[in-house]
């Protein structure tokens, strides 16, 4: 899969898992900050993100210390998906 067509595709499934219902893939910038300022997302929503990428990706993340340098915005995100994909 191409990386373009990953971040989108991570997008739509952050929308869906998170049900921000009036945001969309458009809407997440790459480079964007997924937490505070950024999209505005709290740690509620990185624990589903951390579902998100067993589920979706078999990437397993048990320190949240890994968490936090993953779950940082898109960009990081599909880098990470693209080094530690199982599925």
């Amino acid at each position: 899969m191409e990386t373009a067509e990953l971040k989108h595709q991570l997008k739509e499934q952050i929308i869906k898992f998170l049900n921000l219902i009036s945001v969309t893939p458009e809407d997440i910038k790459d480079d964007e900050p997924l937490f505070g300022e950024g999209l505005g997302l709290d740690s509620i929503d990185s624990l589903e993100l951390i579902v998100l990428l067993d589920r979706e990706y078999g990437i397993k993340i048990t320190d949240p210390k890994d968490g936090r340098k993953v779950l940082v915005d898109i960009n990081t995100m599909v880098a990470y998906i693209e080094q530690h994909r199982t599925k």
